[in-house]
């Protein structure tokens, strides 16, 4: 017990309790000897009284003593200094939400067919690349919307991302700063892994994307930003839906031209510690990305999510002080027979 740590050494004092209720049982022994004592001879107390010698009620008595302060020794809570015992705070699966820019410029054609329907696709194939762990969806260009919480239904979740495009969020501009406040919000309030995967071509009109970037790394919150687009820029195709005519999309009768913007994503992959991925316009190697960055950055989180346990010892008091009262209650059961008149029966 050298090793052992107490938790509650307050409980201690319990251990005086125990010691006065074994003075209290000594002392009515005594008195009730002592008054059979006053009006019976020996010979007859030994023939009127079942009882007990006075050394095997002491035993008795000593030992539902130690029953009683093994009892207060487990609830000490003892446990064993040095020595943890590894458990999770949460499920073993992660939790990885994909936050899509669904803004129009996200329709550019830069990365064909469109940004936005390469950006599905990428997403499509990085969620059969995952293995047991839950997806979500949120989509976000002026404001974010939650299109499909984390669930582990992953036919589910690829039919919902079918149904996405640049009117899903129903307001024009695109701020990442709220998409990103919007994804940590969606995580169920635990300490499991936490992974965002951001998709967008960084054309960002939040002021405080780096301030939900730093509330994000408070969370545990990793996120790794791949960039869509050329950092060249492309002009953004509109689509009539009546007609399936094709235009340009224009400011001030110029075409308006939409770039990556690599750095802006970078910065917000490096203050959450995860990463940043330039898929660009060319074709994406998914495998290279989920074995160099995604599936490290959730086996990280994973083991964050950890938490050391003491190793709890209170079991060995406790089966002490049960072994202490069996053998008070077996001495309590044999005792002495009232011996037979040396005659016999008259």
């Amino acid at each position: 017990m050298s090793d052992w740590t107490w938790q509650h050494t307050e409980r201690v004092h319990l251990i005086w309790l125990a010691l006065a209720f074994a003075i209290g049982l000594v002392a009515l022994e005594v008195r009730s000897r002592g008054a059979m004592t006053s009006f019976l001879s020996q010979l007859m107390q030994r023939r009127l009284a079942a009882q007990a010698s006075f050394a095997r009620t002491l035993a008795r008595i000593g030992f539902s003593l130690a029953c009683l302060v093994f009892g207060v020794l487990a609830l000490m809570q003892p446990t064993a200094r040095g020595e943890t015992a590894t458990v999770t705070t949460s499920d073993a699966n992660a939790d990885v939400l994909f936050v899509l820019d669904v803004s129009r410029s996200m329709l550019a054609v830069d990365a064909s067919p469109t940004r936005l329907a390469r950006a599905k696709a990428e997403i499509d194939n990085l969620v059969k690349q995952l293995e047991g762990d839950n997806v979500g969806l949120v989509v976000f260009a002026g404001r974010a919307v939650e299109m499909c919480a984390l669930t582990m239904d992953y036919a589910y979740f690829s039919s919902v991302l079918a149904t996405v495009d640049t009117t899903s969020a129903g307001r024009g501009g695109t701020k990442i700063g709220q998409a990103i406040k919007a994804g940590v919000q969606s995580f169920p309030a635990n300490d499991g892994a936490k992974l965002i995967v951001l998709i967008t071509d960084g054309d960002d009109q939040d002021q405080y994307t780096q301030d939900a970037a730093k509330a994000a790394r408070d969370a545990g919150v990793k996120i790794v930003a791949i960039g869509i687009g050329s950092e060249a820029g492309s002009t953004i195709d509109l689509k009539d839906p009546q007609t399936g005519a094709v235009s340009k999309l224009m400011h001030d009768g110029k075409p308006v031209i939409s770039k990556l913007d690599a750095a802006a994503l970078r910065k917000i992959a490096l203050t959450t510690e995860g990463a940043y991925i330039p898929a660009g316009t060319s074709a994406v190697d998914l495998g290279a990305i989920m074995q160099s960055h995604v599936k490290p950055l959730i086996a990280e989180a994973k083991a964050s999510a950890l938490r050391p346990a003491t190793a709890e010892r209170f079991v060995w008091p406790l089966l002490a002080s049960l072994v202490c009262l069996l053998v008070a209650l077996w001495i309590g059961a044999g005792r002495s027979v009232p011996e037979r008149d040396a005659r016999g029966p008259r």
